[in-house]
């Protein structure tokens, strides 16, 4: 029996990530200390976009281990990139979601590549889903630099 619960908890973890991070006030942390333009409704949106695909990724499980994988790539990407070091960047002022991050992320996402390499997932799968999960951490902070531009406005 191949593992596929290790992206269902994958799931649930992303899910406490979102609860630590929504009341330490991410938000108003990332406004300050990553200079995001980010307000709470994009802060909902983009979360549950990543949850959509956390879900997705799941539901798939190691029938397609490129797709899968990528939301645990997301995870240690989001994991270093918007928490550990941002923290040390910032002189360690708390990150919201850093708890989340180091303890649950950290682990399930080195985890389920432990495990894709133990099924014998090639190399070129598992450094495609690295790629796509650096990207789909990328795209929301793309969005947000890239708003205001007058090529996006109405």
């Amino acid at each position: 029996m191949k593992p596929d619960y290790i992206f269902w908890v994958a799931l649930a973890a992303y899910a406490f990530h979102i609860l630590e991070e929504y009341s330490y006030d991410w938000k108003t942390w990332s406004q300050k200390i990553m200079k995001l333009d980010m307000d709470w409704n994009t802060y909902y949106v983009m979360n549950i976009a990543v949850l959509f695909l956390g879900f997705s990724c799941a539901e798939v499980g190691w029938s397609h281990p490129t797709f899968s994988l990528i939301f645990p790539a997301a995870m240690l990407v989001n994991a270093m990139i918007f928490h550990i070091i941002p923290y040390v960047r910032s002189k360690r002022k708390f990150s919201p979601g850093m708890f989340t991050a180091i303890f649950l992320f950290l682990p399930l996402g080195l985890g389920s590549y432990k495990v894709a390499m133990e099924l014998g997932v090639f190399t070129k799968a598992l450094v495609i889903s690295g790629v796509c999960g650096a990207l789909v951490m990328a795209f929301p902070v793309f969005l947000l630099k890239t708003k205001n531009l007058d090529f996006f406005k109405p």
